[in-house]
């Protein structure tokens, strides 16, 4: 799935060629996807396209009396064409540009995202959302209130869309390595300290993975159709029974919350 990374990495790369561009028209050729395309979408024509921008996980096209939502879900892209690029298979939604490109939505599985947010309207989906890991509100003070309150693992909390937005499961096992604490460690136990490095850590990986162009697994790729290379940079993820990089001690892999879970013994306390 497209992390945070990915989806920034998104943005940035169709921000350039949306911004400022008169968005004609949306023609949707499958409307069934995680949820149906809303009519308001589906009736866009002729709107200036005031912003482009992302919050957690969702791209975000400003218009005047709203904005579009997009989500990848599990398998989605977009990349910007030229409007007379034939369709394949699995391109449900294009946004057509008055420059002569267009913006398609290709989502295999169809677990991807569509909506609408009104002028004013916070969508239900990002009404429940805290802060964004890289900047100033998600900061030691703010983790430490929260791993206070909770006595399930850190690796739980810090992929808690409440508590932070974005820090998926790649980057909750690449940050908790770096700052050397256990994935199951219970979040009440963190001291400010602990709190503080794994702030440091999150914000160091994040921005890390963004440089790079987010972490190329299996189906994402960007807006130009480069894949990401972070994937050359992980420590942990994915490298179960692997020697860690640090100490050469064997890596372990568990499940928490129903995902994968690598990390040293020795290293993570």
């Amino acid at each position: 799935m497209p992390e945070l990374p990915e989806v920034e990495v998104s943005c940035l790369g169709i921000r350039p060629h949306l911004q400022g561009q008169l968005l004609q028209r949306v023609v949707v050729r499958q409307r069934q996807l995680r949820w149906p395309v809303p009519d308001e979408v589906m009736a866009l024509k002729d709107e200036p396209i005031q912003a482009v921008s992302r919050r957690a996980k969702y791209l975000l096209i400003e218009l005047a009396d709203g904005c579009v939502l997009l989500h990848l879900g599990m398998s989605g892209h977009v990349k910007v064409l030229p409007r007379d690029t034939p369709a394949g298979k699995h391109d449900h939604v294009d946004f057509v540009l008055g420059s002569g490109q267009l913006l398609r939505l290709n989502d295999t599985r169809r677990f991807g995202a569509v909506l609408w947010q009104g002028a004013g309207e916070a969508h239900v989906l990002l009404s429940q959302l805290g802060p964004e890991p890289l900047t100033e509100a998600f900061n030691t003070e703010l983790l430490w209130q929260q791993c206070q309150k909770r006595s399930s693992a850190i690796k739980l909390v810090l992929m808690d869309n409440k508590v932070v937005v974005g820090v998926g499961n790649i980057y909750a096992n690449e940050a908790l390595f770096k700052a050397g604490i256990l994935p199951s460690r219970p979040a009440k136990s963190l001291s400010v300290d602990d709190c503080e490095r794994l702030v440091q850590e999150v914000k160091h990986t994040l921005a890390q993975a963004i440089a790079q162009g987010g972490t190329t697994l299996r189906d994402f790729s960007q807006s130009d159709g480069k894949p990401g290379y972070f994937k050359q940079e992980l420590l942990v993820y994915g490298r179960g029974g692997l020697p860690c990089m640090r100490c050469g001690a064997q890596l372990e892999e568990i499940r928490l919350g129903q995902r994968s879970t690598v990390f040293c013994q020795s290293c993570q306390r």
